[in-house]
């Protein structure tokens, strides 16, 4: 498995240099596409049609971003991968990161919020978010940060988060009528 990864890794990151066009959009995808993702979700905090539910989801979608980062660093207690390009499989286009590979924050925060949405019946918006991922996914092995076990991983855990949060976190709830109604 070890062998595909690389190789897969190799192929995407491969194709950084060739154009300066697409290492700068890379490069910005990679920067800011989880924060502006985030600015999505939260700027429908304020729609009127269904505000309750849709709420609701936007809370939910929080909750799900939050535990798949929390699993994260579960798992980085036990599996400590070193970059790619610490090992010289990848050129890095950005400054280095002083933390471990496995799992992919970036990956995980944007699969998360695709995710939920669709979980919650937003499947319209679920799908421009979870293209949103892929992009942010791929960025992150275009510029040479991750492996691409590194991206599947934190699609995995962003997508475990989800669901775990559309299991027990339940809409009308004490804790949801509670969240819903601020602001």
């Amino acid at each position: 498995m070890y062998d595909f990864d690389v190789a897969v890794t190799k192929a995407i990151n491969g194709l950084a240099g060739g154009s300066a066009t697409m290492d700068t959009l890379m490069i910005w995808v990679s920067a800011i596409a989880v924060e502006v993702l985030v600015l999505a979700v939260a700027g429908q905090w304020w729609v009127r049609n269904g505000r309750s539910h849709t709420r609701h989801i936007l809370v939910a979608t929080g909750f799900s971003f939050l535990l798949g980062l929390a699993l994260n660093q579960l798992i980085l207690l036990f599996l400590h991968r070193v970059r790619p390009y610490d090992a010289g499989i990848t050129d890095l286009l950005i400054s280095p990161s002083t933390d471990y590979s496995f799992p992919s924050d970036h990956a995980t925060a944007s699969f998360a919020i695709g995710v939920a949405f669709l979980l919650h019946g937003f499947r319209r918006r679920g799908l421009i978010f979870l293209a949103a991922a892929a992009l942010v996914a791929y960025s992150r092995v275009h510029i040479g940060i991750h492996y691409f076990g590194d991206v599947v991983g934190g699609a995995v855990t962003g997508m475990l988060g989800a669901l775990l949060v559309r299991a027990f976190y339940r809409e009308g709830s004490r804790l949801d009528s509670l969240l819903v109604r601020i602001l």
